[in-house]
């Protein structure tokens, strides 16, 4: 979505259409529906829209394209997929919204590869001279694409890729260049009064001199919101302009006070008549959105698209923010993670199976517990599967979603649990790794090829995961010999014990208690003895929580190295 400013005081709007609602998913007068994504596709079937059906989100360019950013794209994604079931012809349509000007200098950029940098490793000083420019008018700080605008576009493009959705990726500066929007701008401007008139109900700063237009100053390059004049009968037609200061948030942008004139291919709608206006043109009959601009944009969006425009508005749906690590996406602060540092975490289908949750629910992602989302996407899979038993209403989630997350439902499939696939990343060995998998029962005898190379892949992410948040499974397993070591008698025998202890067969937490008994039947220091543990297994000081962690591994492998043997 635009990162046109919306602090202009909004005053409350009220349509009485429930369709006008944005609020898609909040009513409760539907017929009860598994996935949420099957109640938007009714309402836009209950439309009898033209074909192709059109499917809408869109994006400023500004900055780093975040996890959070891909909310727009996978809730767009499923109402598509839905309706393409349902033997529908139908566009994804992202928009790039990268005619709108740099209004801040961001703290932290990101190349092509996906590597986060701060405003300090680029030419800073070129981004601060173009405030207030288009972003395609802004050259691109690393220096390999055509501009700032179509960098950020690019890995825009390369997020949806990752996730395997096929958009349509539009340009607004292309569309405005093309000509395209010049016809809805024109009729826009015809209409100036009208649209003055529905827009003053929405923002306190719309007075008799405001003219829905926006002219790239020809003399400086940056955008301004002052049109002296408007002259629709010549061609093309123009504007005239003085180029004053713009409101950048808490700065402000200097006009260089040039007067001049652009046509309407030189400039850009304001933010409020834009959306609408690429509803008209893209003939958009779904748009998702955050609940910013459903509180925000949506209500002057609708209104202007009626009363102004004179078109019906797309079916809307807001959808949640949710937040990283329970603060929100912030790429000033740091706190953003990529799609592409995700997948190095979790199988494709894990993050899709994220967004496939009730957009309504807001939700933290967790790198931290990262392992619990990928427990969750297991269950629901193994309930496809009728592998084991669940409710009624999980069930019918399971059934309905699961063949969109995945290429193609393949019951032989092998999942190894996340944490015994960090388990066994403690290891490089490969052949080891399928080993124990195997010996413990994770991998059944007569799994396909294709599905052991699958569950085996697990691992590395697993590790990758461990590694990244040094957690308990951070450790390297020493396997092929025994890390010196000098125990006493009293820490040789507790040893032994707990060697036979295990020998014998017992749960996780089962182990994890008896490492206290037997360090006080022997009179041994409980954190002494915990060392040791460690030390046979990682020559470290300390180490993941001991029970569990040796319970998942090869148990006669654990009897061994206890007993030092091997």
């Amino acid at each position: 979505m635009s990162d046109e400013p919306t602090a202009d005081t909004d005053r409350e709007s009220v349509d009485e259409s429930a369709d006008a609602s944005p609020y898609t998913l909040q009513r409760d007068d539907d017929e009860h529906r598994a996935f949420w994504a099957d109640a938007v596709a009714d309402r836009v079937e209950a439309r009898d829209p033209e074909e192709p059906i059109v499917v809408k989100g869109g994006i400023s360019p500004s900055g780093v394209p975040h996890l959070g950013n891909v909310n727009e794209l996978m809730r767009g994604y499923y109402v598509a997929e839905v309706l393409r079931e349902r033997g529908h012809d139908v566009r994804q349509v992202f928009t790039a919204d990268d005619r709108d000007p740099l209004r801040k200098l961001p703290r932290t950029l990101c190349d092509l590869e996906g590597e986060l940098v701060d405003l300090g490793e680029v030419d800073a000083g070129a981004l601060g001279r173009n405030l207030g420019a288009p972003y395609t008018d802004i050259p691109d700080p690393f220096g390999c694409c055509d501009s700032y605008g179509d960098h950020f576009s690019t890995l825009i493009a390369d997020s949806a890729d990752a996730v395997d959705v096929p958009i349509e990726l539009v340009s607004n500066t292309e569309l405005y260049e093309s000509g395209e929007l010049e016809d809805v701008t024109r009729f826009v401007l015809e209409n100036r009064d009208r649209a003055r008139e529905v827009l003053s109900e929405y923002q306190d700063k719309v007075d008799a001199s405001y003219v829905p237009f926006n002219p790239i100053c020809e003399e400086c390059g940056k955008i301004t919101e002052t049109v002296t004049d408007v002259d629709l009968g010549v061609e093309p037609a123009t504007v005239a302009y003085r180029c004053t200061d713009m409101d950048a948030g808490d700065r402000t942008v200097d006009g260089c006070g040039h007067e001049g004139t652009a046509t309407l291919r030189e400039g850009k709608l304001p933010w409020r008549f834009e959306w609408p206006a690429q509803w008209k043109v893209l003939g958009v009959d779904f748009e998702p959105f955050g609940k910013d601009h459903a509180e925000g944009s949506w209500p002057s969006g609708q209104d202007v698209a009626r009363n102004v425009l004179e078109i019906e508005p797309p079916v809307p749906m807001v959808y949640e923010w949710f937040t990283l690590e329970g603060e929100p996406f912030s790429s000033s602060a740091g706190n953003v993670i990529l799609v592409t540092d995700v997948l190095e975490l979790i199988e494709p289908a894990v993050l899709r199976y994220f967004f496939a949750k009730d957009p309504a629910k807001a939700r933290d992602f967790s790198i931290e517990r990262l392992d619990q989302l990928v427990d969750e996407f297991d269950r629901l899979e193994a309930i496809y599967f009728d592998e084991i038993e669940a409710d009624e209403d999980e069930t019918a989630f399971a059934k309905r979603v699961y063949p969109l997350l995945v290429d193609e439902p393949r019951a032989e499939r092998v999942r190894l649990p996340y944490t015994f696939a960090a388990v066994l990343g403690m290891t490089d060995d490969p052949a080891l790794r399928e080993e124990i998998a195997r010996r413990e029962g994770h991998v059944p005898d007569d799994a396909p090829e294709w599905a052991v190379e699958g569950a085996l892949a697990r691992v590395e992410r697993a590790r990758t995961w461990a590694r990244r948040t040094e957690n308990e499974f951070d450790y390297e397993l020493k396997r092929t010999e025994i890390p010196d070591h000098d125990f006493d008698p009293a820490t040789e025998a507790a040893l032994a014990e707990l060697a036979e202890f295990i020998e014998a067969g017992h749960g996780p937490e089962e182990i994890q208690g008896e490492i206290y008994e037997t360090a006080k039947r022997y009179d041994v220091d409980v954190g002494e003895f915990f060392g040791a543990g460690y030390r046979l297994f990682f020559d470290e000081k300390q180490g993941p929580k001991l029970g569990p962690f040796l319970a998942k591994v090869d148990r006669e492998f654990v009897v061994d190295r206890l007993r030092r043997e091997r």
